[in-house]
């Protein structure tokens, strides 16, 4: 089951869109003096480096693990970065325009980037890492697919098949090593689906329930078990409101649920005014401890990877829900 207590997903700004997109043709055209079309994408050849523009964490780790020494990998979005929120720089105009290939989550995650992204499509080698996923397999809100598919190891399977696919396309060369090594890393994705259906198990069926700041945890949720409600939407561009916190509070304070969490890419004002006022009802709610969602960990920690991060996420749910509390 998975609440919300907020309307529409997406708020937009069609001048901001379309200034963005001019921005982006006009330099892309000074980058690549429009050489390269849909029809004339380079393929490399056995001593050639791909280079990679990412734009999410999850994506680039996955482009990190598949590619290997092959790929030359920059990611755009680092750790506590907000991908709905995230603007590109004249930096990143320029990454964009120098790459072999562009990949994103899709589904609209990259929200202020998505028609960028998808002009871009026409004149560069493109892989929106979802776009194969089954419908049936998406979970839909307010009419809007939810784009937040990592949060299932299972499903997340389906972008680490696209990225292979992908790299073996436009470097048929290294083919064998991609191959080789999205097989492993698909052992170790199934073998981190079970701990997380292991642990979240673990879980008194009546505390089954994760509260964040926004809806990023549906997928999450379905996977391992656990009833989902989010303070904003699925996505952070529309903030919630004094409504919202009061209906919050007050599912809270009724139902006696333990903890919620705070989130490392959303600030923790909302968070703190829903502890504020469950306390105001006479039941006392902890901060149960940080979990990741649109962004991963720091480089260089266990955290900064797609497995470390999710590890690390039904652990703290799971000792805080399981003991009934966090930290404050």
């Amino acid at each position: 089951m998975n609440s919300r207590f907020t309307g529409s997903f997406f708020t937009r700004a069609a001048w901001l869109g379309a200034l963005m997109v001019s921005l982006f043709l006009v330099l892309m055209a000074g980058c690549d003096g429009g050489r390269e079309t849909g029809e004339k994408r380079a393929v490399k050849g056995a001593g050639a480096i791909l280079n990679v523009v990412a734009t999410t964490m999850q994506t680039g780790d996955l482009v990190r693990i598949v590619g290997g020494d092959q790929v030359q990998l920059t990611g755009l979005m680092g750790p506590g970065i907000d991908p709905h929120q995230y603007k590109a720089s004249a930096g990143d105009v320029d990454r964009l325009g120098k790459a072999d290939l562009i990949v994103f989550s899709g589904l609209h995650l990259e929200a202020k980037m998505g028609e960028v992204l998808e002009r871009l499509d026409g004149r560069k080698s493109t892989l929106a890492v979802t776009a194969g996923f089954p419908v049936e397999d998406l979970i839909t809100v307010d009419g809007a697919h939810d784009p937040h598919v990592w949060f299932d190891v299972a499903l997340w399977q389906l972008a680490r098949e696209a990225v292979t696919a992908k790299l073996c396309e436009l470097a048929p060369a290294h083919a064998a090593d991609f191959r080789e090594r999205s097989a492993v890393y698909s052992r170790e994705l199934q073998s981190l689906h079970e701990y997380c259906q292991t642990q979240a198990a673990l879980i008194p069926a009546q505390q089954r329930v994760l509260v964040t700041a926004h809806d990023a945890f549906n997928y999450f949720g379905r996977a391992y078990g656990l009833e989902v409600v989010g303070l904003q939407g699925i996505s952070t561009v529309a903030e919630a409101g004094t409504g919202d916190v009061q209906q919050l509070a007050e599912l809270i304070a009724s139902r006696h649920i333990p903890a919620m969490f705070v989130e490392t890419s959303v600030s923790p004002r909302a968070i703190q005014a829903v502890q504020e006022a469950v306390r105001s009802r006479g039941f006392e709610v902890v901060v149960g401890g940080e979990v990741y969602s649109d962004a991963m960990g720091d480089e260089g920690t266990p955290e900064g990877t797609y497995a470390g991060m999710l590890r690390h996420n039904i652990d703290v749910v799971v000792a805080a829900l399981t003991k009934g509390g966090g930290h404050e």
